[in-house]
């Protein structure tokens, strides 16, 4: 499906006019109960590797982790080459759980080529035999931010799920740091304006909470909308360095409650999957591995078997 000009135009005006908000939450399921720890699958985010993914599908198998997630700087190996990367990541019995798409602008000059290329990323996830599409959004430079930019935002995400839906890749929106969706007022009203059926929510617990947030309620509040996490932590602020500083470390070395966040996930019934991330390793003299371990041995202290 290919958007026009007047569409692309047509989209930014509606939402500028103030097109209502949808009901993105819709009825929870079911009443509190607990769940067994078994729950929730982990994989882990190659990003740590710095685009060594070979390298990184090695590591990641070897600790132990059972899927994934991959980022677009492997489409010019394997863009047109989806059989050999499915090939690949059979061979180290990993799913492919989420393909970091890239970004998505609410500026209507770059609206229809992102739309495009994120549509054809979602095709060869289907043809890897990937599961999900993450989408980050870029908050606009140079003017303050309002509720038409959040509506804009939403219906473009929501214009993005239709299309991948049609090819069978939900589309997983992951508000981050630096973007339009920060803070969790800005989260929900983005939420607010794009359509549950084909817009749903990553939910990072590191940035979330380093956006003012708390992840546990978050995980609450969107148990309808959450289609998978980011485990991930954070030391804020950072040991001797200004206020409002942050770095994303292994797990159980920063502040992120993940008791809470586990507790929330049973409470809703969660039967999905974590990835655990971390961006880079946080010592020079420790490797990407090493870094995986050390999350994995936090997380066998929860309880959790790999």
């Amino acid at each position: 499906m290919v958007m026009s000009r007047r569409e692309v135009i047509r989209l930014f005006g509606a939402a500028a006019a103030g097109a209502p908000f949808l009901d993105c939450l819709g009825q929870r399921q079911g009443t509190v109960a607990s769940t067994t720890a078994g729950a929730i699958q982990f994989g882990y985010a190659a990003i740590t590797w710095g685009g060594n993914d070979e390298q990184a599908m090695d590591d990641i198998a070897s600790v132990g982790f059972r899927g994934i997630q991959l980022r677009a700087n492997i489409l010019p190996q394997f863009g047109d080459r989806p059989g050999a990367l499915r090939e690949l990541l059979g061979a180290h019995h990993l799913t492919m759980v989420a393909l970091s798409s890239g970004n998505l602008s609410i500026d209507p000059s770059a609206a229809r080529e992102q739309l495009e290329q994120h549509t054809k990323n979602a095709n060869f996830m289907k043809q890897v035999g990937g599961l999900y599409l993450q989408i980050i959004d870029e908050r606009p430079g140079g003017r303050a931010v309002g509720a038409d930019d959040y509506a804009t935002l939403g219906r473009l995400l929501t214009e993005l799920g239709k299309r991948t839906a049609d090819v069978g890749v939900p589309v997983a929106y992951h508000p981050h740091m630096g973007s339009l969706g920060e803070r969790p007022e800005q989260i929900r009203a983005i939420l607010h304006a794009s359509d549950p059926r084909y817009v749903k929510l990553l939910l990072d617990t590191a940035h979330y909470q380093q956006g003012g947030g708390d992840p546990a309620a978050a995980i609450r509040e969107y148990a309808d909308r959450l289609l998978l996490l980011h485990i991930k932590d954070l030391q804020s602020p950072v040991p001797g360095g200004a206020t409002g500083s942050y770095r994303f470390v292994e797990l159980g070395r920063g502040k992120v409650d993940f008791k809470r966040v586990f507790d929330a996930l049973a409470e809703i019934k969660f039967n999905g999957w974590g990835i655990v991330e971390l961006d880079g390793v946080t010592e020079a003299a420790r490797s990407p591995k090493e870094s995986a371990m050390i999350s994995r041995k936090y997380l066998e202290s929860l309880g959790f078997q790999l």
